[in-house]
């Protein structure tokens, strides 16, 4: 079923015409034509229902009798057939903000992760008529999305893999690809999607304090890789001045021994004691 539009007319111009119809039947029933006076008032009595209103942004799913015969989105007062029906429907957009699900990633981890999802009715009449609640509908197909994409990626990359997506460290790629799978499950309902975002993302309680440690010793590992790359060539750059400059000769183990003392030095976590050698290079 698909959203048609309903041409429906000016209130502000049916208000006037109601109103003197009835004008019209009072003074008919001070002549001699009460009862065409009385039938006059009745009907325009009655079409006074035909009168509603549509606030911007908003739209009125008509019916006739069960039937869908169209939607008016035009805003301001309008008239139509007093045997319609006229169901509201919010074109405005919305957020949704999901409740904290605790899932499996793609690796088995437990964690917990949160979305926030930008939607909005583009087809009020699908909206309507194909799901029996649109509202609810969004929260339980996006609730159902999010635990799927979170099962098809890890929480984080280890070190050795750069080749797929982790939810924490490419939140770009993720929101996209939620946002298509959301839309996906809301195209039947007349939903557009217009945004999504993982609005929390952590380990679940149970595994936390250790993916701490984790990441604290992944930390500390890269922290040390780079001191060493560092000090291996700041080694290398003095031993090649010491060299070119002719500054000492140094037989391979005294230059074995100078290496070690330089990356000691260079690497060590803490503040280095020197010692001052008063012999000869060799005592």
């Amino acid at each position: 079923m698909r959203e048609t539009e309903r041409r429906t007319a000016n209130g502000l111009l049916a208000l006037a015409v109601m109103l003197l119809a009835h004008l019209i039947g009072v003074v008919m029933l001070i002549g001699p034509a009460k009862f065409l006076g009385i039938t006059i008032n009745v009907l325009a009595g009655f079409c006074w229902i035909g009168l509603f209103m549509v606030q911007p942004n908003q739209a009125k799913v008509l019916q006739l009798f069960g039937d869908y015969v169209g939607t008016v989105r035009t805003p301001g007062l309008r008239w139509a057939n007093p045997f319609l029906s006229k169901k509201p429907v919010s074109l405005r957009i919305r957020n949704f903000d999901s409740d904290k699900l605790k899932v499996n990633d793609l690796h088995g981890s437990p964690i917990e992760i949160g979305a926030v999802i930008v939607w909005q009715v583009v087809d009020t009449a699908e909206a309507v008529f194909e799901v029996d609640d649109y509202e609810h509908f969004v929260k339980i197909q996006a609730e159902s999305a999010l635990r799927g994409l979170a099962t098809r990626y890890p929480y984080d990359l280890d070190d050795d893999d750069r080749s797929s997506l982790a939810l924490r460290s490419h939140a770009d790629a993720v929101a996209q690809q939620l946002a298509s799978d959301v839309q996906e499950r809301l195209s039947k309902a007349g939903v557009h999607v217009i945004e999504a975002r993982i609005s929390h993302l952590a380990y679940a309680a149970e595994i936390a304090g250790a993916m701490l440690q984790r990441q604290q010793a992944a930390a500390i590992i890269s922290a040390r890789r780079r001191i060493v790359d560092g000090a291996v060539g700041m080694v290398e750059m003095a031993l090649n001045e010491l060299a070119q400059k002719q500054v000492v000769n140094l037989d391979e183990e005294r230059r074995a021994a100078m290496v070690s003392n330089l990356l000691v030095v260079l690497c060590s976590d803490r503040a280095v004691t020197p010692v001052v050698n008063t012999g000869t290079l060799y005592s």
